[in-house]
């Protein structure tokens, strides 16, 4: 994990602590079954976008998660990228939420992205995976 990432003509790590939350607050995730569908679809979301996944903490209504993005891409692309697919998934998985987001949009638009450097990386990773 604490390798540096090896290009054709540079090297270098982008590590980010990125946290997201669901459509005005509404507590989506209590349920196992939303919480584990979140947690699969983020993780497919990561090796389609070529996003590594460090750790990743889903709570009743938001998600904290620290990953390792690729050198081109920018926080906001890839919590784009992120909350799209999950959304988009979720919605196909779980049709009966549109009951609660008639308008099919799972998260809201804010969100919290910081630069996590190898001095505390280890910190980062223990706070996401112990937020209970």
């Amino acid at each position: 994990m604490n390798q540096y990432m090896r290009y054709a003509h540079n090297v270098g790590g982008s590590f980010w602590h990125l946290q997201f939350c669901a459509k005005y607050r509404y507590r989506m995730f209590r349920k196992e079954y939303y919480r584990n569908l979140c947690m699969i679809f983020i993780m497919e979301a990561g090796k389609r976008y070529k996003i590594e996944i460090l750790a990743l903490n889903v709570q009743p209504n938001h998600v904290h998660l620290v990953a390792r993005l690729p050198r081109d891409m920018l926080d906001s692309k890839a919590l784009q990228l992120i909350k799209g697919y999950v959304s988009r998934l979720i919605f196909l998985e779980s049709p009966e939420l549109e009951k609660r987001y008639p308008k099919r949009h799972l998260w809201s638009d804010g969100n919290f992205s910081t630069t996590v450097g190898f001095v505390n990386l280890d910190e980062t990773t223990h706070y996401v995976e112990n937020q209970d």
